[in-house]
């Protein structure tokens, strides 16, 4: 594997992962600072308590983007380098986490997160996008959504992509459930707030 390449993917995927959505969007539509409300998060489910569905919808897809555009540009470039294509998501998924741009202080990257599986395999993204929809609807709860997404999305990717991809996603799955450590606690709580609802 080509170092240049290896490096080039890392940084590129970092600072396309690192573009904040939430905030840009926010800001345009003259809406407050999503880190300064509801769960101080910098994501779309935080964008969508302001109430307005257009900004959340816009944020929502950014986001989603940024982890998509990483891995397919990647595969452009190279593609019959799997490594660096899983390096590329796995580095806009980090960009999310961890962005440059907001003193590395970011959101959960579940929507990137899917943007990458995405990327991966349309399969994969659709699987998990079900789940979440499933779980979502039932219970109201975005974070038990992801959380069950993410713990169902190695087993999949294993099935349906490359070795590679499959490591990346057991990674962002893994650092998934550790950014939801307090939305965990909540919920063992039942203090959680629920899609639709305010925060009691």
């Amino acid at each position: 594997m080509e170092p240049t390449y290896f490096l080039f993917a890392a940084l590129a995927g970092y600072l396309l992962g690192s573009l904040p959505f939430a905030i840009i969007i926010s800001n345009v539509f003259g809406l407050a600072d999503p880190r300064s409300f509801g769960s101080g998060n910098p994501g779309a489910t935080n964008v969508l308590r302001t109430g307005n569905k257009g900004a959340a919808a816009l944020t929502l897809t950014g986001d989603i983007l940024k982890g998509y555009l990483a891995v397919v540009m990647a595969a452009q470039i190279q593609p019959e380098q799997p490594e660096i294509i899983a390096i590329a998501g796995l580095a806009a998924f980090f960009g999310h986490l961890f962005p440059v741009f907001l003193k590395f202080k970011g959101g959960k990257g579940v929507a990137t997160a899917l943007g990458v599986m995405a990327g991966f395999s349309g399969g994969l993204a659709l699987i998990c996008v079900v789940v979440w929809l499933v779980v979502a609807g039932v219970t109201r709860y975005s974070s038990l959504a992801a959380l069950m997404a993410a713990a169902l999305a190695p087993l999949a990717a294993g099935m349906l992509t490359h070795r590679e991809a499959a490591l990346a996603v057991l990674v962002i799955s893994f650092m998934l459930v550790l950014r939801h450590k307090a939305n965990i606690q909540r919920l063992r709580a039942g203090t959680e707030s629920r899609i639709g609802f305010p925060k009691t």
